[in-house]
């Protein structure tokens, strides 16, 4: 890996805007609230609206509580990378990150935030200006001529994503960025866009996407796109500017590495291992969250997939896979010596027989498929991680076929089937949103045996 030099008097030494992130920590256990919507007033993390992530705060708790001391050679890992929270607050921290996102849209939005000091602020102040010029021509009529983009084939839905006058000022600011010179440019302007776009849609977050008139909310017949646009692409423009003062104050920059790929590709890309000093991530959670649905009109409309499904969303590589892809196949086992695991997934099993691979038998192939990709997982952590080195993982329990499955636990005794060492769990919060599916205290109140669903942060570190 190449090395980055920085100022070792300045080394995570904090601006006003990240030392406030230190004030009234929520939690005795030393850790902030986790939860994403902490980040919707910090620069470059209130670029993207994101459900399953989790907040600056917390990974800033992460390296004060198990990076204290980084050097230049200090690298912090996120194998999850979502949006980028971990390695955007590790790199505002001067460390050199890694990290890996499979969905094509959540990697953009991580990418475009670490290479935004490549950005010039004056240009894409103008660029901003000339967008804003084009889209007042473009909605007033004076434009004379139809828009020469057309909707993403094969993106369908319950409701049309636009309503007509929407879809063809969508249409006209897809021209203006598809003639930007400069792929940086060309970034911004795509995220900017993909960041608002369910904002003017006929869909909403609650919190997953889902249509307006499901939730008794209006459809949107139109809206001003070249305001709402503009006025987000100023916000990430005055980020941009904020970032580059901030990072002069590290002799040198840190290097930042976002790869488009699974995580079980890591032993094949880098080509040294034990070389990381830190893992801050959340792997998908035992809840069957379709994580790629939220963006698949992102997908589409801003040109990564087209045709029907979630292919776009590369959700093959998906670490756990998702209960619809295995339901069906033979029964899956347990790839790993773990009896007390193996005795909940065969309950889970025998559950509801009657429903065939919607009873216990396909969720008992979710679960076996999400524990063999952890134990793999784990392996790949314990080549990645330096010695002494520690990995905090989030997680949540989960409710299957109204089986408590306490993930946080299992998650940490197999890190220690592949070498790592098991050492705490830090309680998170107490009581998280469930699913529909399982008899949580959240959201079935007719379920006899309610379980409250908690979430967790494991502590894990490579054995010296």
């Amino acid at each position: 890996m190449q090395k980055a030099l920085l100022n070792p008097d300045s080394a995570l030494r904090f601006t006003p805007t990240q030392s406030a992130l230190f004030e009234s920590p929520s939690a005795t256990n030393g850790f902030r609230d986790p939860s994403f919507g902490k980040n919707k007033s910090l620069p470059l993390h209130r670029w993207v609206p994101w459900v399953a992530g989790f907040s600056a705060g917390f990974v800033q708790d992460c390296i004060h509580n198990y990076l204290p001391n980084p050097s230049a050679d200090s690298w912090v890992l996120d194998p999850f990378s979502g949006v980028g929270t971990t390695l955007v607050e590790s790199y505002l921290s001067g460390l050199n990150v890694a990290g890996f996102e499979i969905n094509p849209y959540a990697a953009l939005a991580t990418k475009t935030k670490l290479s935004a000091l490549e950005i010039s602020v004056q240009e894409l102040a103008r660029e901003i200006a000339r967008f804003k010029r084009f889209m007042e021509r473009a909605e007033s009529g004076n434009l004379r001529r139809n828009p020469r983009s057309q909707p993403p084939k094969g993106f369908t839905g319950r409701t049309e994503l636009f309503a007509p006058r929407i879809e063809r000022k969508v249409l006209y600011a897809l021209d203006f960025i598809d003639e930007i010179e400069g792929p940086a440019l060309k970034d911004i302007f795509r995220l900017g866009l993909g960041s608002v776009m369910i904002s003017f849609s006929n869909y909403s977050y609650e919190p997953s996407l889902t249509r307006r008139a499901a939730v008794n909310k209006p459809n949107i017949e139109d809206a001003d796109i070249g305001m709402i646009v503009s006025a987000k692409l100023h916000l990430m423009c005055e980020d941009i500017s904020w970032l580059q003062t901030h990072m002069k104050r590290f002799k040198h920059r840190p290097n930042a590495k976002l790869l488009s790929k699974s995580i079980f590709a890591a032993l094949d890309t880098f080509d040294e291992k034990h070389f990381v000093d830190l893992v801050v991530t959340s792997p998908p959670y035992l809840n069957n969250y379709h994580y790629p649905r939220n963006t698949r009109p992102h997908l589409h409309w801003l040109g990564f997939t087209s045709g029907p499904g979630y292919g776009g969303a590369r959700e093959d590589l998906s670490f756990g896979k998702f209960w619809q892809t295995v339901r069906e196949a033979a029964p899956i086992h347990l790839s790993l010596e773990m009896p007390a695991l193996a005795r909940i997934v065969e309950i889970i099993r025998k559950r509801n027989p009657e429903k065939g691979c919607y009873g216990g038998s396909g969720w008992a192939n979710y679960v076996a498929t999400y524990f063999n990709d952890t134990y793999s997982f784990c392996n790949v952590l314990a080549q990645l991680l330096r010695p002494d080195a520690v990995a905090v993982i989030v997680l949540g329990n989960s409710i299957i076929q109204g089986i408590e499955v306490k993930t946080d636990y299992f998650f940490g005794k197999i890190a220690e089937l592949a070498g790592l060492s098991f050492e705490e769990t830090h309680l998170l919060r107490k009581k998280r949103t469930g699913s529909s599916i399982i008899q949580s205290s959240v959201r079935v109140d007719q379920a006899k045996d309610k379980t409250v669903l908690y979430e967790s942060a494991i502590v894990l570190r490579k054995r010296p």
